[in-house]
């Protein structure tokens, strides 16, 4: 019985190869589009699972509130690990890190820059599931001067992972031995260093000072322990050790302090949320945002969507042509449910075609997703253990619902009806098809609009004056180990023909590298005049190559020595202050943790405001010092021959630090890099869109060609009668054209307020456009009348005489 089916089925099919193709193409576009999005969700969704513990770890964070600013840090204070362990009885072990900068390794006779390093804990490896391949443990990270390998770092600086034992010398003075090598840090997962130093290592890490935020901290709750009994101990725990740090600084006590609306407030962040949940100042790795694994879920589920309907749509549209079948069929005995099983059949015949040309399309595309995307995925043996039967699975599902109402209409015709002609056909009062073509082209409108919105926003964010000049300025990385000679290098670099200025700091609008202090308006140290605000070091040369303007004042000189106690502010930190002309007035800086010593320094310049941040945010207070940060140095280029001024750049560096690789980039690119999640996101909502639209306009094309075939012998009379060309094309895409009127008029403020709510989260923002709603339904418009035309143009240049001869 079951081979009829499909032998029937298959007959049918292939009589109707326009129509299988059609979906089959469909079909497989929408699962392939829906398995690499699936690829992609599931290795967002699985960062950090690699961690046994996964259910009981978590960070804390600190939230504050003070001096005109609000922050959240993925940081703590140093103490508050070793106070959890004494003070919280559902703490099991607490684990701290922390980036301490840059270091040099020694490697033969030159020295390499290592990024990925931080100083760690003795419980690391017992609390994150970091497999060991030789070492203890237990012990590896508990004595000073130890540290831990990945496999990469062992075979990079001693050819081999059997490296517990030898030595790795660190800035040309630290020997640190090795303790113990691990396996490369997955992927998936919030942080990947591939050098972990022992923290007892680092002075700072016995510091008692709870108003300093440095250390990421992580704790493992004890098994059954509720984290939100855990959290609801905090306040008392932030006011019995804060408080009391705080009280003395700023001279009031911990209750007025929250009564002016400030505060200390620390939670917890479970680590399975990190990666899609948190962004705070300090965290360990770039996080993602589960907003856009919703947007791509939701793409693929609409995706699919539209592929079904395509199906639903051509085959209802296509019943007159089987009425006759169906009925004969009834005639001859067929039951309904065999006619329905027959006609479900050939859905999931369809279905399984199209599924094995979806998984070879996304085995085929995959590698040109992951450049769009930034992933690495693969198709694994793992893959095809869950993929498979997930396939088989959703062939019988999809195949059942997009056959299900075709199937359930067509076996439902009554044979004496169909034999005697009175079967209503056509296009025309399809209620069903109507709706499922306005729901396609919703849809696909909505998917235009978003697309151009953030396209939009991302042409408004790289034309946008940032207040400084990010073009044709080179940063070159590490210059704070060439110490003193970092400065012989600036110069030298400064008087190079094509470099216009020069400044050594590592403090840069693109830079990770923070600093933010706290500065009172007097000695009395009033906490509701307080200024909470970021404190950079720079040099006299900072201002005029990164282009910035002094609107009041003037800028720091080497020639006046009173700079050394001279700071200038930014825009937003005048009005912090409430100044009208801030020159000439005074602030305090604290110099111990207590805030007993105050570092008394004068304004001298006020800097137009940039946006030193992700324009997400609005721009906060920054103060500048008069320093000798040497940390990276900053060339502004003012020459053509960009590949000719490095050569001579390399050179000088060369000469200054030959055992150093020379290493830059350009502060444009490092711009760019920090909306590079918005830009293959843009890319890759392009791609889906077009395909949204491929599908989209394949039923259309289906459905107007059965519309076109149906109305054959109207088309043969109404030529015959003098209806010209344009005259029975515009009879048959009018009522395709409604429909997409009427998907315009739907997915319009739809698209509007989704989009709406997602520039919500940039403080600078160009808003909608109204053409960008004007351009998507006018596109939309011109696609689908290019597509029906194809068919109604055929239809209308046809010989009258055979449609009309059986007559």
């Amino acid at each position: 019985m079951f081979k009829n089916y499909f032998k029937t089925a298959f007959r049918s099919l292939n009589k109707n190869k326009g129509f299988t193709i059609i979906n089959v193409l469909g079909l497989a576009l929408g699962l392939c589009v829906c398995m690499l999005i699936v690829f992609y969700v599931i290795d967002e969704l699985g960062y950090d699972k690699f961690n046994t513990k996964i259910d009981r770890i978590y960070r804390v964070n600190n939230d504050i509130k003070f001096g005109g600013s609000t922050r959240s840090f993925a940081q703590s204070p140093a103490p508050m690990a070793a106070t959890f362990i004494t003070d919280f009885p559902e703490v099991e072990k607490t684990v701290r890190m922390r980036r301490h900068g840059e270091y040099k390794v020694r490697k033969g006779d030159q020295n390499v820059q290592e990024p990925d390093m931080v100083f760690a804990d003795a419980d690391l490896l017992n609390v994150f599931s970091l497999q060991m391949i030789q070492g203890d443990p237990n012990t590896a990270l508990s004595a000073p001067n130890s540290v831990v390998v990945n496999e990469t770092i062992a075979k990079k600086y001693f050819n081999t992972t059997n490296a517990v034992g030898k030595t790795l010398l660190l800035n040309d003075s630290l020997n640190f031995k090795v303790t113990g090598v691990i396996k490369d840090i997955p992927k998936q997962s919030h942080f990947r260093f591939g050098i972990f130093m022992s923290m007892v290592s680092l002075p700072d890490s016995k510091s008692d000072s709870w108003i300093s935020n440095n250390y990421n901290t992580y704790v493992l709750l004890k098994s059954g322990a509720n984290p939100k009994v855990l959290e609801a101990k905090f306040p008392n725990m932030v006011k019995k050790y804060v408080g009391a740090q705080l009280e003395p600084a700023i001279r009031m006590s911990y209750d007025q302090f929250v009564k002016t609306g400030s505060y200390f407030k620390m939670n917890l962040t479970p680590l399975k949320d990190i990666h899609l949940k948190s962004n705070c100042i300090g965290e360990l790795g770039n996080n993602s945002n589960i907003q856009y694994v919703y947007i791509f879920l939701a793409v693929a589920i609409f995706i699919l969507l539209i592929a079904c309907v395509n199906f639903m749509n051509l085959s209802t549209a296509r019943s007159s042509n089987r009425a006759r079948e169906v009925g004969v069929r009834k005639v001859l005995g067929s039951p309904r449910k065999m006619l329905i099983a027959q006609f479900l059949s050939e859905s999931i015949i369809v279905t399984f075609i199209a599924t094995l040309i979806a998984v070879v399309a996304a085995w085929a595309l995959l590698p040109y997703f992951n450049d769009t995307s930034g992933k690495e995925l693969a198709f694994t043996v793992h893959t095809f253990a869950w993929l498979v039967p997930v396939l088989l699975v959703g062939v019988l599902v999809i195949g059942g619902l997009a056959g299900s109402y075709p199937a359930f209409f067509l076996s439902a015709f009554q044979p004496i009806d169909v034999l005697k002609g009175k079967l209503a056909s056509g296009f025309r009062g399809g209620f069903l098809r109507s709706f499922l073509v306005v729901f396609q082209f919703s849809i696909s409108i909505f998917l235009i609009i978003g697309t151009m919105v953030i396209y939009h926003q991302l042409k408004y964010i790289q034309n946008k004056n940032l207040g400084y000049e990010r073009d044709h300025v080179l940063i070159i990385k590490s210059t704070g180990t060439l110490n003193e000679q970092a400065n012989v290098l600036k110069e030298e670099l400064k008087r190079l023909p094509g470099v216009k200025n020069a400044t050594l700091t590592g403090f840069t609008p693109t830079a990770d590298y923070r600093n933010s202090t706290t500065f009172f308006t007097s000695q009395a140290r009033d906490a509701k005049t307080a200024l909470s605000t970021q404190f950079w070091g720079v040099d006299v040369d900072y201002i005029p190559t990164m282009g910035m303007k002094i609107v009041n004042g003037r800028n720091f000189s080497k020639d006046m020595s009173t700079d050394s106690a001279s700071v200038m502010i930014n825009e937003t930190a005048a009005k912090q202050l409430g100044y009208a002309n801030p020159i000439g007035m005074e602030l305090y800086l604290p110099m111990d943790a207590k805030a007993t010593v105050l570092k008394q320094v004068r304004i001298v310049g006020v800097v137009r405001d940039f946006n030193f941040s992700s324009l997400r945010d609005n721009v906060t207070s920054l103060v500048f010092e008069l320093s000798n940060n040497t940390d990276a140095l900053s060339v502004q280029i003012n020459t053509t021959d960009i590949a000719g001024i490095i050569a001579q750049i390399k050179s000088k560096w060369q000469s200054v630090s030959p055992n150093m690789p020379f290493e830059y980039s350009f502060m444009d690119e490092e711009f760019d890099a920090s909306y590079r999640t918005e830009q293959r996101i843009g890319k890759i909502f392009v791609a889906f869109t077009s395909i949204a639209i491929i599908i989209a306009c394949l039923g259309l094309f289906g459905l107007a060609a059965y519309a076109a075939e149906q109305r054959t012998k109207e088309i043969g009379i109404r030529k015959v009668l003098g209806a010209n060309v344009s005259i029975i094309v515009g009879m048959l895409s009018k009522d395709f054209i409604k429909l997409v009127v009427i998907s315009i008029l739907i997915a319009s403020p739809l698209a509007w307020f989704a989009m709406h709510q997602w520039l919500a989260g940039y403080a600078y923002r160009d808003g909608i456009k109204w053409w960008i709603v004007a351009s998507a339904g006018a596109g939309a418009m011109i696609i689908a009348f290019i597509t029906i035309s194809f068919q109604s143009i055929k239809a209308a240049l046809a010989n009258p005489v055979k449609s009309l001869k059986s007559e």
